[in-house]
């Protein structure tokens, strides 16, 4: 037994997009069903001591290369109903570190709140750990759903917000504003926009970030049960 779980810590280590996708809440259906399928389960030790290293690496890669193609499937495949639920929280005032609409929303937990709520997903809390989450796109590929940044702070990645179309982006712009719809093209935005990125499964974490959102994990799966 402890064999495997050296084992699966080396495993871990070596695919960072596990940890990404392990953020993918119990409450999308789709995610939580894969999760929890017998190839997910812990093999006994007597089949482990059977299975080369190498199989079982390969096998890891595959389950999770699975996890990101449907990953990447749904946030573009659920871009319209992403949109509209962040369209639905319009108005909500700004508050610094607050996480839920009734009391106000700033410009990460906005972004946060809305893929949770919506899709499952868990991202990052700070917009700066969010830049490293996906791949990076330029401009011109923007499509709606992707996370668009900007330098507001003279800190690069400082503000985070929803692509929506059109050359438009929605987010919570900062103390004494509510959530709203901006022009990337304006003259403020424009020459602040610090990059885009796409939840395509993929991620750049640092190991102690990718661990703190792994423990968030943890605490809203021990919730769930308890309710």
């Amino acid at each position: 037994m402890i064999f495997l779980i050296d084992r699966c810590l080396v495993l871990l280590k070596q695919m960072p997009k596990a940890f990404l996708f392990a953020a993918v809440l119990s409450t999308h259906p789709a995610m939580a069903l894969d999760a929890n399928s017998d190839s997910a389960k812990e093999p006994s030790i007597e089949v482990a001591k059977e299975i080369p290293k190498e199989s079982m690496f390969q096998a890891g890669k595959s389950y999770f290369a699975r996890v990101s193609d449907r990953l990447a499937d749904s946030v573009t495949g659920k871009s319209d109903e992403l949109i509209n639920r962040a369209m639905e929280v319009i108005g909500v005032r700004y508050r610094w570190d607050a996480e839920l609409p009734q009391s106000g929303l700033d410009g990460s937990s906005f972004v946060s709140y809305v893929f949770k709520d919506k899709l499952g997903f868990l991202l990052p809390r700070k917009s700066t750990q969010m830049s490293r989450v996906g791949k990076p796109i330029n401009r011109d590929e923007l499509q709606p759903g992707d996370l668009v940044f900007f330098n507001t702070m003279r800190l690069t990645f400082s503000h985070v917000g929803i692509y929506v179309g059109d050359n438009k982006f929605i987010h919570s712009p900062s103390k004494g504003t509510s959530v709203r719809v901006d022009d990337l093209g304006s003259l403020y935005w424009d020459k602040r926009f610090d990059g885009a990125r796409r939840l395509d499964g993929s991620d750049n974490l640092g190991d102690a970030e990718r661990q703190e959102l792994l423990n968030e994990v943890n605490k809203l799966k021990r919730k769930s049960r308890s309710l």
